[in-house]
């Protein structure tokens, strides 16, 4: 898909789909700070506690039928699917309600294939429903990073060398739909995100610069995280947290860059707080120009 999103109407509810992480409350509070009105759905064994006591309602996978009584019941427009998902789920999950059983065969057929397979299935299945799809970019534009310097420290021209080279990098992880983020350090990539996932990347960095695999006279090398090619950015944003520069620093690096306008940084001041308190830089680049 190309990434381009359907039209939107500010005066539509929308519905919030809400997985884990501290994202879907940031959400929430950018559209109640926005007057846009709107619906809190919480994902069942994957929602926060906090999302749960202010969720209008909360689902579990086999109640798609449910689901879709209550976004007509409640006259939702447009949906948005926020946070993540700890376990994706099997075709065992989906053995619920009528409603879901009725869907089943193209719930099944939107399970095969890879992650960025299945996030642009689920979205077709809510189209072919008449429903519209959007992206944090829609909604909540002021938790996407900036061009540019984000945090207190610059880049040196060597981080800047790196971060070319691992966006290069997360390029071809992206063609082939592997990940989006990827480590060099000193001119060499050292790191490629795969199905563990960010912070399990950067932990084996860690393990790898303690045993001497990888080596620098202080901090040294930039995670980069970029969207993949033809994306789509309805969903599955890369993102960046507190948690990410706790690992960056721990294993070494000098900052971290991420897509800008299409990544997310989520808890922004406590994450860019953080990433001043440790001396690591953080950075938006445009992969158009930083080629």
């Amino acid at each position: 898909m190309s990434g381009a999103v359907p039209q939107m109407s500010d005066s539509g509810r929308i519905a919030i789909i809400a997985g884990n992480g501290a994202l879907p409350d940031q959400v929430v509070a950018c559209l109640q700070q926005g007057g846009r009105d709107h619906r809190v759905i919480a994902i069942r064994g994957e929602a926060s506690d906090q999302v749960r006591r202010t969720a209008a309602i909360e689902l579990g996978w086999g109640e798609i039928g449910r689901l879709y009584k209550f976004l007509e019941r409640n006259g939702c427009e447009e949906i948005l699917l926020i946070g993540g998902i700890s376990k994706r789920p099997d075709a065992m999950s989906f053995l619920g309600d009528f409603g879901t059983l009725r869907r089943l065969p193209k719930i099944l057929k939107a399970l095969i294939g890879g992650d960025d397979s299945l996030l642009t299935k689920v979205i077709g299945l809510f189209e072919v429903e008449g429903y519209r799809v959007v992206g944090i970019r829609d909604v909540a534009k002021e938790l996407l990073a900036t061009q540019g310097i984000i945090g207190k420290h610059k880049p040196s021209e060597a981080d800047l060398r790196d971060m070319k080279l691992a966006l290069e990098a997360t390029r071809r992880l992206g063609e082939l739909d592997i990940g989006q983020a990827a480590v060099a350090v000193g001119g060499r990539v050292v790191a490629l995100e795969g199905a563990e996932g960010t912070d399990a990347m950067l932990e084996r960095c860690r393990d790898l610069r303690a045993i001497g695999r990888i080596r620098s006279r202080g901090a040294a090398g930039v995670l980069v995280k970029s969207a993949k090619p033809n994306q789509d950015l309805r969903v599955d944003l890369p993102a960046i947290g507190p948690r990410t520069i706790e690992l960056a620093h721990a294993a070494g690096l000098a900052g971290v860059a991420v897509h800008a306008g299409n990544a997310l940084v989520s808890e922004q001041e406590l994450t860019l707080n953080k990433a001043d308190e440790l001396g690591l830089f953080v950075y938006g680049f445009d992969p158009d120009t930083q080629a």
